[in-house]
């Protein structure tokens, strides 16, 4: 893999983490928050630091060859470790058993972190190797040991890991099984790759050369399995308010046309521009309020015979949502008449059953108006005129 490949990875987990950081300022002393952040945080910093240029930037900067290897190793075990931490928080379960948990995974990947450091410095690396070095020094004592070890808690994290979410995915649904189930596709990777080196590690003191995969292969799976690891984590986090996003925004534009028709009728204070950043649930709640504002003041105007002989014609030829076409064809004969503001004669106001009442309600109606015929119909009108409009509404709103 390429350096552009590494940075691309860096990118995808820094956006995951812009995702996350505001609520990370607002729960930073949540375990399950600061687990999320260091998770992906570490998770950009080892392709960071793996990134052949930076390996030479680091290692020209510390003066140390090879430096920048033993610190991706850390780099990798914390980040398995914070793995480990997150899913122990997330999964939850009586506090003192979390925190008892989480202290043995933090010693355990603290005193592996510590091995490494040991081990790198009792050993000899001079050569300076940008995309081997596990296989260039898989014989070298101390540093081979170095190499063992990262790659056993790297595939110990991943595997237990792996286990643990799809264990929980099996008792979950929703967007918490999506995202569990994602992990368990990240893990399986991560553990991949973790393979691939050993076994390029094990080939050479076979005496093997199987350098292509840890030097072309894993980095590959890796990259594949980061995408996957940001996404299983933030999916139950984001997703539920993704899709509350998506159905605001979707509800707010079928409220179109029946919002667009009462304002020209009659005009409420909620009709003020709303900021530019407001979010879809706020424009979506001033808008249903208008609609709402609008009926009320519709009122006076609505003849609860046009809904009624509507509605009935509906019925007769077998369509769909006959209430909802009567109501339409009220509302606009309504907005009709107080737009030249004159009563209509002896009119009848409906029952408030007879009035939409729920969202889903008000965006049916607002679709079967877009039916109705230009000339709206009125109490003393021929019964044509509305059967027709009400034939249309509700071919519209099927």
């Amino acid at each position: 893999m390429n350096a552009s490949g590494y940075y691309l990875a860096v990118l995808a987990l820094c956006v995951g983490l812009v995702v996350k950081f505001p609520g990370m300022l607002r729960s930073w002393r949540d375990p399950l928050i600061r687990s999320v952040s260091l998770v992906i945080a570490l998770g950009a910093a080892g392709f960071l630091f793996a990134a052949p240029p930076t390996i030479t930037a680091v290692n020209e900067t510390t003066g140390t060859a090879n430096f920048s290897s033993a610190l991706v190793y850390c780099i990798i075990s914390a980040f398995s470790a914070a793995c480990l931490l997150l899913i122990v928080h997330w999964r939850g379960g009586p506090p003192a058993y979390v925190r008892r948990v989480s202290r043995r995974w933090q010693a355990a990947y603290a005193l592996v972190i510590v091995l490494l450091v040991i081990l790198f410095v009792l050993g000899e690396a001079p050569a300076e190797r940008h995309t081997d070095f596990d296989t260039y020094y898989a014989t070298t004592p101390f540093i081979r040991e170095m190499i063992v070890l990262y790659l056993l808690a790297h595939m110990t994290a991943a595997l237990v890991t792996t286990i643990l979410c799809w264990r929980w995915a099996a008792q979950v649904h929703g967007w918490l099984r999506a995202g569990l189930v994602i992990l368990v596709l990240g893990w399986l990777l991560n553990l991949g790759f973790s393979s691939l080196k050993l076994a390029a590690v094990t080939a050479r003191w076979a005496g093997q050369d199987w350098n292509t995969l840890s030097t072309t292969v894993a980095p590959f799976v890796s990259a594949i399995a980061a995408p996957c690891a940001v996404v299983g984590f933030l999916l139950p986090l984001v997703g539920p308010r993704l899709m509350s996003t998506w159905r605001a925004v979707a509800d707010y534009r079928r409220l179109g046309p029946l919002w667009r028709a009462m304002n020209t009728a009659a005009p409420t204070s909620l009709t003020a521009p709303i900021p530019v950043f407001s979010s879809a649930g706020l424009r979506l709640t001033r808008r249903e309020a208008g609609v709402r504002e609008g009926l009320s003041q519709l009122r006076p105007y609505l003849d609860d015979r046009i809904r009624s002989r509507a509605q009935a014609r509906a019925q007769e030829a077998r369509l769909a949502d006959a209430v909802v076409v009567g109501q339409a064809a009220m509302i606009m004969a309504a907005i009709r008449a107080c737009r030249a503001t004159a009563l209509p004669v002896a009119a009848v106001p409906p029952a408030d059953d007879d009035l939409p009442s729920s969202r889903d309600t008000l965006t049916a109606v607002s679709k079967a108006l877009r039916a109705l015929p230009p000339a709206a119909p009125t109490a003393e009108e021929g019964k044509d005129t509305v059967s027709s409009g009400a034939e249309d509404g509700a071919k519209s709103s099927t």
